[in-house]
């Protein structure tokens, strides 16, 4: 797929990417300079997209990101943006945002006013006249799989400290070693996966607990 503004390497996708998927690569203009999802291999990607421009709950997103974008600097991850609206008005966007918030936005952030990367990601429907339903995050990893998908409605902020929270969760449990139990910050005890359920359950020395068992992180 080809537009003025991006490029994917593969066609609109007929559904929501789900967890697992490859990431769709896509070329495309950005506050940044020219910006391709390849680049960040090795790299983790957390991938969020707005429905326009000089939004109320969008713009104190971005605040919030900018603020944190050290917190995910550290943790080896790279923030990446999308809306729908022209590279012109990002700029002045965020130039507004610096002006006002005393914030500097330096994250990429991708335009997509043919929404061509919004529909290789499913984010909406092709024959989707505007891109009101544009509001997904998706957490992908080092190989470019997507290991994790939030969406939020127009009228709700995303919680910038559960997105660092998530990713420090993900990358915690990557290797299968583990699992993170409800609310799990890092330094937390972690959930100790469970064998086969069937033999450990009915084994003669089985705990009362095997099914939850848990450790100190280390």
């Amino acid at each position: 797929m080809q537009t003025d503004e991006a490029a994917t390497t593969r066609t609109p996708s007929p559904r929501p990417l789900r967890i697992g998927d490859v990431a769709p690569n896509f070329h495309a203009r950005t506050t940044q300079g020219d910006v391709s999802l390849d680049q960040y291999r090795g790299r983790w990607v957390v991938f969020f997209s707005h429905p326009a421009d000089f939004t109320p709950v969008c713009t104190s997103e971005f605040v919030g990101l900018a603020k944190a974008m050290p917190e995910f600097e550290a943790m080896d991850c790279a923030l990446l943006g999308l809306s729908v609206d022209s590279l012109y008005s990002h700029v002045a966007w965020l130039r507004a945002i610096r002006e006002l918030f005393g914030v500097e936005v330096r994250f990429p952030v991708i335009e997509d006013p043919s929404m061509a990367v919004g529909r290789a990601y499913g984010m909406l429907d092709e024959n989707a006249a505007d891109a009101s339903s544009v509001r997904a995050t998706y957490f992908i990893d080092p190989a470019g799989i997507i290991r994790g998908v939030t969406w939020y409605p127009m009228t709700v902020g995303r919680s910038i400290e559960e997105m660092i929270r998530m990713l420090a969760a993900l990358q915690r449990s990557a290797d299968g070693s583990v699992l993170t139990p409800a609310g799990w910050q890092p330094g937390d005890d972690v959930l100790v996966p469970p064998g086969d359920m069937v033999e450990t359950a009915l084994g003669e020395d089985a705990p009362a607990d095997w099914f939850h068992q848990t450790r100190a992180d280390r």
